[in-house]
């Protein structure tokens, strides 16, 4: 069986929507006009504010009902707003309430829903219904008007009309699905301000965490080996005193071997030590993105050609956050993408500064993936995105099938 086309595949859930919504429509669009008249009505009372603050409480709850009925039929998850703070004091409390964006979005929301729901019922119901009627026009004429009645132009028409309604049914229950999804994602849902708030305390919190874990295991790594190396260094010069303090007098032998095992030591030492504070701040950033960049590139198995146009200099964490990502991204392409060549490109103006690596590998990378054969596929892109969101900036990643991976981390070159 031939698969119906797209326009005329109408969930259950939209039909629905479209008849059990038309009473909450009404009931949210009148209320909101209500409040709004109201309000206008009062507002030179001293009624008139307290009753817009108890009605802006009451399109939050209209809005939390909408975004029930938007989630369960239609399948689109509006995510809800934070609540609202609670100050002490009745007018404080109040003030918030008036000053409340999401309130006020959500009157919006009952206002232009109202219209949409008379435009789904009539369309899932009225309309069938007529496309019904004009189909069986010839037999309600006859069943009406009794005796002989010749078949017209009029019959064939309506019949032709009503298969013609029927038929566009299902596209226009589609349409304004779509309509209900958009308006619910763009005033149901939290302000942008607060959202952004949300995605920056939550990128803020896992970098926190994530650096943390960097102490932590900077902590354990100091103790179970820097600090393992020197106690290992002290007992060789300890030994070393001893054989210079021997009664019998130095054994030159015995003090070259410590000597020996003294100085690999320290090198050992000094080598675990630059490796543990490489990750902290890399000197190759001392002399800025300029120099640091091409020297990580260089030090890459793959080849990279470097394009840099730095115009302006960015914050020192912004800068080593950008370091850090090249060198993730860089990492990524010699051990996942099968590369070879890449190419990093560098751009910084109008405050904002943009690293783009690109690979002729494999491609097949996504963000939030849990594994992958492209560039920097699985929880590496996961991080890099966390990481960038903590300083306001973000990653796109552009990896077909077959490559080639383009990935773009874009932030600002100051930080507020």
């Amino acid at each position: 069986m031939a698969e119906h086309p797209r326009h005329r595949s109408v969930r259950g859930g939209e039909w629905a929507f479209a008849v059990v919504g038309l009473p909450l429509a009404l009931l949210g669009g009148v209320y909101a006009l209500a409040v709004l008249y109201a309000g206008a009505l009062l507002s030179l009372t001293v009624l008139g504010l307290p009753f817009v603050v108890a009605a802006l409480l009451g399109a939050r709850g209209l809005g939390a009902l909408h975004r029930r009925l938007v989630g369960q039929l239609l399948g689109e998850h509006v995510e809800s707003p934070a609540e609202l703070p609670r100050p002490a004091g009745v007018i404080a409390r109040g003030r918030v309430v008036l000053a409340d964006p999401v309130a006020w979005r959500t009157l919006l929301y009952l206002v232009l829903r109202l219209p949409l729901g008379v435009l789904g019922f009539l369309t899932a119901v009225a309309i069938p219904l007529g496309c019904g009627w004009l189909i069986g026009f010839p037999l309600w004429v006859r069943l009406l008007q009794p005796g002989t009645r010749p078949t017209g132009w009029p019959d064939a028409a309506s019949m032709v009309l009503g298969l013609l309604l029927l038929y566009a049914v299902p596209g226009a229950i589609r349409l304004l699905t779509e309509a209900n999804r958009r308006l619910a994602r763009l005033l149901l849902g939290p302000a942008h301000t607060q959202q952004r708030v949300r995605e920056l305390e939550s990128a803020r919190a896992t970098l926190l965490a994530d650096n943390t874990d960097q102490l932590r295991r900077l902590e354990r790594d100091l103790h179970d080996g820097t600090q393992a190396q020197l106690v290992a260094l002290a007992i060789t010069l300890s030994l070393t005193d001893d054989a210079l303090s021997s009664p019998d007098g130095p054994d030159l032998g015995r003090l070259r071997t410590l000597v020996d095992r003294a100085r690999t030591q320290t090198d050992g030492t000094i080598t675990e030590l630059r490796r543990l504070t490489r990750g902290i701040h890399p000197l190759a950033l001392d002399n800025g993105l300029d120099e640091a960049l091409p020297a990580l590139a260089a030090t890459s198995p793959i080849p990279v050609t470097v394009h840099l146009a730095l115009r302006e200099h960015p914050h020192p964490a912004v800068a080593r956050t950008l370091y850090f990502c090249a060198a993730e991204l860089l990492t990524n392409i010699a051990k996942h993408s099968g590369a070879r060549s890449a190419e990093l490109t560098a751009d910084a103006s109008d405050g904002r500064i943009r690293l783009t690596v690109r690979d002729d590998g494999c491609g097949d990378a996504a963000l939030g993936t849990g594994t992958g054969t492209g560039t920097g596929t699985g929880t590496g892109l996961t991080g890099l995105a966390e990481r960038l969101a903590a300083v306001d900036g973000f990653l796109r990643v552009d990896s077909p099938p077959g490559g080639p991976t383009v990935v773009t981390a874009e932030l600002p070159t100051r930080l507020c």
